[in-house]
Order: structure tokens, then sequence, then C-alpha cells
């Protein structure tokens, strides 16, 4: 149930800031037109799409580090 949970929450965030612009970006977006303003948020999604890899993958590796290091030190 916690690791649904945690995909779920991971998801809504991606995609919460994948619709988000910050108000100059909207702007500049609004004065170029609709073409260039949806390759201009394809390029934020784009860019946050890495850090959010690397903070997954970090989370993960730890994870399942300490999944390992509880199932050795559990004398069953």
């Amino acid at each position: 149930m916690k690791k649904t949970g945690l995909i779920v929450f991971f998801l809504i965030s991606i995609l919460q800031t994948a619709l988000a612009q910050c108000s100059i970006c909207t702007k500049t977006a609004e004065q170029m037109g609709e073409g260039p303003a949806k390759a201009l948020n394809g390029a934020i999604v784009y860019l946050m799409v890495m850090p959010f890899a690397i903070i997954g993958f970090i989370g993960y590796r730890w994870w399942k580090r300490e999944k390992q290091i509880i199932s050795e030190q559990d004398p069953q």
C-alpha cells in the first residue's frame, strides 16, 4: 500500500509541474503564440524530468539497501 501511494504521489507531482509555468514564461509564451508556447512548456517539462529521475533512482537504491540490511539483521 505504501509503494502504491508513493507512486501515485510521484505521478501527481509530475502532472502538476507539467502544466505549470512561471509568470514570466507565461507572459513570454503568450507573446510568441500557441506553437512556440507549447514548445516552451515541453522544454520546461523535459528539463524537469531528469532531477526527478535522479532523485527517484537514489531513493530506490537507498530503499533496496535498507531492505537488505534489515533482512540481514533479522535472524529468522
